[in-house]
């Protein structure tokens, strides 16, 4: 029986059991007019329809949205979002308001909202590229810290490691190389940051950095920095022709998570990718904003279940680790929604559920019984009140069929 509402509201999640943090990066740019850089899904709407989300065009910022995708994720193991955080360029050096971040609705007006929000964890990673705010030790201190506590560290569903809030940063070699003067200043001043969390409660603050070196002396470098381990935003795939042999993609995301365990067997924690392709973003507009790089970008899938084979390959090589090893604490998925860069694992027309049905599998207990209703077929809708999309009924005649 389909479209019959027999709740409601959505139905309560049946999180399956992991014996590790599973946290997807989350990117929230799908509330109409977030993302700035790029239209949302009204870029992918007429050229890219198999990048259509199982729920159809949402409005992201709306709570019920997000308790869908608390409910999806807890139930295949994800059990943490790490949201990309972005402080607007003009902020640097102020006092930080919720105003002045980009994409931050996800976590404000979604999340926090959400009434399933104490099923799932949530970190940050802060995110220092160019286009964005940096900081520095009297910004950090002053104006990040206080904001990030009040907002985020002190939630009960923040991620917290031995009562330790994580903080996760995208490109710190600008940290490196404009925030501190030294190394030895970076970790003075991540170690006031540790002290500042003790003072109010905390054991202290963890600090990892999204870096891939597989350089010794270099990955030495981030501890003395004072971080406490360092992960990828995607697994990497070393540069090659567009679409590899699956199998070689396999192996070469296994060896390279093995390769970084030589240079650091504890600090380092693996990253699982699902499938790259930016082709969305091979646009004039995009290269006008000055990424243009994404038109040399290599672009490669990996079906669910070779997915799975990664995830079962990483497990693996993890579970042999030194018991005090990061990545015997975590797994990274690549990524929960990142729809037009082109790397998702959320329910989508072109997979479904079939990434996350390979999470859980692996990463699981498999205690649960996951609810594969659609909204749609639970008779919810009116979750896009923003985006311009093709009749639902039609949109799916045309470009869904196989």
């Amino acid at each position: 029986m389909y479209n019959i509402k027999f709740e409601k509201y959505v139905p309560a999640p049946n999180p399956a059991t992991s014996d590790r943090i599973v946290a997807a990066h989350y990117y929230a740019a799908w509330k109409k007019g977030a993302a700035g850089i790029h239209e949302g899904f009204n870029d992918l709407a007429k050229e890219f329809p198999d990048r259509t989300p199982l729920m159809g065009y949402y409005d992201e910022e709306n709570p019920e949205v997000c308790d869908w995708e608390i409910k999806w994720a807890v139930e295949h193991g994800i059990n943490c979002f790490i949201y990309c955080w972005y402080r607007k360029l003009e902020n640097q050096g102020k006092k930080v308001t919720i105003n002045d971040l980009r994409c931050g609705h996800g976590i404000h007006e979604a999340l926090l909202q959400a009434k399933y929000k104490n099923f799932m964890n949530f970190a940050i990673m802060f995110e220092v590229c160019p286009r964005w705010g940096a900081t520095d030790e009297k910004d950090m201190l002053e104006n990040l810290m206080p904001f990030w506590m009040e907002n985020y560290f002190k939630k009960e569903n923040y991620l917290k490691i031995d009562n330790k809030p994580v903080l996760f940063v995208y490109n710190p070699s600008r940290l490196s190389t404009e925030s501190f003067k030294s190394i030895e200043s970076q970790k003075a001043t991540f170690d006031k940051c540790r002290e500042y969390c003790k003072s109010l409660g905390f054991n202290g603050m963890i600090f990892a950095a999204c870096d891939t070196t597989q350089d010794k002396s270099e990955a030495e470098e981030f501890v003395a920095r004072g971080y406490d381990f360092r992960f990828g935003y995607t697994g990497y795939i070393p540069p090659h022709d567009w679409y590899l042999d699956e199998q070689k993609i396999i192996n070469e995301q296994t060896q390279a998570y093995i390769d970084h365990l030589k240079v650091d067997p504890n600090r380092f924690i693996p990253t699982a990718s699902c499938f790259y392709d930016p082709t969305p973003r091979y646009s004039e507009r995009w290269a006008s904003l000055g990424y243009a790089g994404f038109r040399n970008s290599k672009r490669w899938y990996l079906q669910p279940e070779n997915y799975r084979k990664v995830l079962e390959k990483m497990k693996d090589v993890s579970n042999s680790l030194p018991e005090n090893a990061w990545g015997k604490k975590i797994i990274m998925i690549d990524n929960w929604n990142e729809w037009d860069e082109g790397h998702f694992v959320a329910p989508s027309h072109k997979f479904g559920y079939k990434y996350l049905q390979a999470i859980r599998e692996v990463y699981t207990k498999r205690d649960n019984l996951p609810d594969y209703r659609t909204p749609h077929d639970q008779g919810f809708d009116g979750y896009n009140k923003s985006w311009i999309t093709p009749d639902f009924k039609e949109f799916c005649q045309k470009n869904l069929k196989k």
